[in-house]
């Protein structure tokens, strides 16, 4: 796909005119990665930021005593470490490939001098910034306030929102990350994902087959986001 085709994918891009689009090309590198490949570290200059082609990434830190907290999941056409316009001008989080794909590297200080000639790309830069913090918003909230079924049940649902296929009645879900993961996502221990997803089986609202996760009643998970402790 052309680049210019790649970046209009993009809310931060949306709205953009071709010629802005193609001036946005001409500082746009593409980078390709492996599984297990950091593209950046916590702490580290932050030089730009990506747009994800493809591919999977977690953004993550690690706690003092080592634990890491998944702060993110990046999915295909959407930009991070949009924070490298901010603050101390350093990454927050380690941003991890989850898998091998390719992301477009913008770099801070093109993008700076572009956004001093297109008022545009100012205004979409508020705009994703301000949905990232209803993201973290919600998650907050969801750790704060909700049990740990009534989480597994919200990642779960918007799982099925994002990517599913449903027949029968039923739908299929790849949760598209290990149990570990998903536990640091929710703030739990592995463990407690495994009895959780054991418990949901035995009540008949999903089937866990490895990673995909059949959900035969849906309208009992959704019951379920609205529990709290």
């Amino acid at each position: 796909m052309e680049l210019v085709e790649q970046l209009k994918q993009s809310l931060l891009f949306s709205g953009l005119s071709g010629d802005d689009l193609a001036d946005l090309a001409t500082i746009t590198v593409r980078r390709r990665f492996a599984k297990g490949e950091s593209l950046f570290c916590e702490g580290e200059q932050a030089t730009g930021f990506y747009l994800l082609v493809a591919g999977s990434i977690k953004l993550c830190r690690v706690s003092p005593d080592g634990r890491e907290k998944v702060l993110h999941f990046v999915k295909p056409r959407e930009t991070f470490a949009e924070a490298a316009f901010f603050g101390d001008g350093r990454y927050p989080a380690e941003a991890r490939a989850m898998e091998s794909g390719e992301a477009l590297f913008l770099p801070r200080e093109g993008f700076m001098e572009l956004m001093s000639r297109k008022p545009q790309l100012s205004l979409n830069l508020v705009v994703s910034l301000s949905l990232m913090l209803r993201q973290f918003v919600r998650q907050i909230e969801e750790l704060t306030f909700a049990d740990v079924t009534s989480r597994l049940a919200s990642f779960l649902v918007r799982r099925a929102e994002e990517k599913a296929a449903s027949y029968g009645g039923i739908t299929y879900i790849d949760l598209g990350i290990k149990k570990g993961e998903l536990a640091s996502r929710l703030g739990t221990a592995s463990e407690t994902i495994s009895r959780t997803l054991r418990k949901l089986k035995d009540e008949g609202i999903i089937e866990v087959q490895g990673s995909r996760v059949l959900i035969h009643r849906m309208d009992k998970l959704q019951k379920l986001c609205e529990r709290h402790e």
